[in-house]
């Protein structure tokens, strides 16, 4: 019999496959190691594959797709209410073979390259921004206790820092002395990453169309217009603004 549908649940080593034909009679219900996958799928007649939407999905659906087969990608929430029994791998894989021929189902576009990329770069910057508000806010803590206080905000840290370096240098012990100036140095790294970061970002939004049309809407710069565009990708997915903007 022809194998019409197939739910993957994914994971890093071994992914769990169950296919049904055009009745929902289960044809395959079995485990794949990760470099079995695409000789697998290779074998059978172009088909409908669902998955959830994950860290690799975008990457595996991109595969499975140079194949030949549909592959449509669905949050994970929105799986959750199939799954019939103990929560498991082949009951995972059954609730997504299930939730991806359901006609009201709601799918994630999948993302390019490109897109990916774009997004990575949202997220070190993000990661940096963090560690570097972080670092400020540990630099300024350890002032507070020797009485130096600091304005808030991350540039007055930068301003002030040198400052107190040299005005206090025979007021604070040796070590501590030390202590700021490799916690300053380290901020320093941080900021000059997230500058860096954001340079790219700007270059890829000066290349995009889209991007640059986003840019165009009052209260959106560049950052938040090359996330929107490498978030959502192709906007006619969406079946309205509400449903782009959930």
């Amino acid at each position: 019999m022809k194998m019409t549908t197939i739910g993957i649940d994914l994971a890093k080593n071994v992914f769990q496959v169950h296919g049904v034909n055009e009745h929902g009679k289960v044809i395959v219900k079995k485990s794949l190691k990760r470099d079995q996958v695409v000789p697998f799928f290779a074998k059978w007649t172009t088909c409908l594959i669902g998955m959830e939407a994950c860290g690799s999905a975008h990457y595996w659906a991109k595969k499975l797709q140079a194949l030949g087969h549909t592959v449509k990608l669905m949050a994970p929430q929105f799986v959750k209410p199939y799954v019939k029994t103990n929560k498991n791998d082949a009951a995972d894989a059954e609730a997504i073979c299930e939730a991806v021929t359901r006609p009201n189902m709601r799918f994630v576009p999948i993302k390019n390259g490109e897109q990916q990329a774009v997004l990575s770069l949202h997220r070190a910057r993000q990661g940096f921004v963090k560690a570097r508000t972080a670092q400020a806010n540990q630099i300024r803590g350890l002032l507070s206790e020797y009485g130096i206080v600091i304005p808030q905000g991350i540039r007055h840290i930068a301003k002030h820092l040198p400052e107190i370096l040299t005005d206090h240098v025979d007021n604070l012990p040796g070590v501590f002395h030390q202590l700021l100036q490799r916690l300053g140095e380290h901020l320093k790294e941080l900021d000059r990453q997230v500058s860096e970061l954001e340079m790219q970002i700007q270059m890829w939004h000066r290349q995009n169309e889209a991007s640059r049309k986003l840019e165009k809407i009052p209260g959106i710069g560049p950052i938040t217009a090359t996330a929107l565009v490498a978030s959502i990708g192709d906007a006619k997915s969406f079946k309205d603004g509400r449903q782009l903007a959930a």
